[in-house]
């Protein structure tokens, strides 16, 4: 169903599949993000979208060219843009003499504005300002939320709910030691300075059969302060929560695999009674009288 109530009822078995998709699923898939640049940028704004957007791939899209988007006002060109590259986040880089080294990030639900946070660039230190090993692409990052603020504040508790979302890769059940190779951390001072970090997680020899963790800053560095928030509604927010029931598959009678692999059915045909199948009657199968006697009497025999 959309935002507006209308009922979309596919067509077409390949528009139903598309619908299909878009419905809640119990196991998500990575969800892509759009990174764009409004009408004015600054190079600080353009070097951190670049970061962010490295950190993000191979699930991201970057527009080249500036638009002409001022998302708090009307954020109809940018839901635009998100449906047509089908994409559920975004983070917008705009600079201007009123809100310079701006940065909003926010989500989208069924390609409407869900939520969105705006966020100032306090200070900054690039990727290729770190000397030593690179982030892989597409790795798995654990996220670290320090600070009593977060749960505290309501805008920070969405600016972490947004910020999940945004660097979430997969669900994964069990976690590696030898598997956690990058962190991302969030801390929050005092004097509501977000700052995040970037560490390669290295593990090192100690003597015992746990190793010794350590973490080598590799970057970006972003230091941010919080300017506007737009919260989603209470009921459009239940929407997105909402979760899909996960089918119990039925187990299916008279199935069975055998060591090998094989899958053995067992079919329960009728009683085939040949004599009374009709067939298609021609003039040259046409039988005479005395067959007609025979068959007659013999169906009599049967049935006593």
């Amino acid at each position: 169903m959309s935002v507006s109530g209308r009922v979309v009822k596919p067509t077409t078995r390949r528009g139903k599949r598309t619908l299909q998709k878009r419905e809640p699923q119990v196991i998500e898939d990575p969800k892509r993000a759009l990174f764009l640049k409004g009408r004015k940028t600054s190079e600080l704004v353009r070097r951190a979208l670049k970061d962010v957007y490295q950190m993000k791939k191979p699930d991201a899209l970057m527009f080249a060219k500036r638009n002409d988007i001022t998302v708090f006002e009307d954020p109809t060109p940018l839901e635009r843009h998100c449906k047509k590259n089908e994409c559920a986040h975004f983070l917008l880089g705009s600079h201007s003499k009123k809100r310079p080294n701006n940065l909003t990030i926010g989500r989208m639900f069924n390609y409407a504005l869900l939520d969105m946070v705006e966020l100032h660039i306090e200070s900054y230190k690039s990727l290729m300002d770190f000397i030593g090993p690179k982030m892989t692409l597409g790795i798995k990052s654990c996220l670290l939320f320090n600070g009593p603020q977060w749960d505290e504040s309501d805008d920070l508790k969405m600016l972490r709910s947004i910020f999940i979302d945004f660097f979430h890769i997969e669900q994964i059940d069990v976690i590696r030691l030898q598997g956690i190779e990058h962190t991302l951390s969030f801390s929050v001072t005092p004097a509501s300075i977000i700052c995040l970090r970037s560490y390669k997680v290295l593990l090192k020899k100690s003597g015992l059969s746990i190793p010794r963790v350590e973490l080598e800053e590799i970057g970006p560095r972003i230091d941010f302060s919080l300017r506007r928030t737009k919260p989603a509604s209470p009921d459009l927010m239940k929407e997105a929560c909402k979760k899909a029931r996960e089918l119990i598959p039925h187990k299916k009678r008279n199935i069975s695999m055998d060591v090998f692999g094989t899958t053995h059915g067992r079919i329960h045909v009728g009683k085939q009674e040949i004599l009374r199948i009709q067939t298609r009657k021609l003039k040259g199968l046409k039988k005479t009288g005395e067959e007609k006697w025979a068959k007659q009497k013999k169906l009599k025999v049967l049935e006593k």
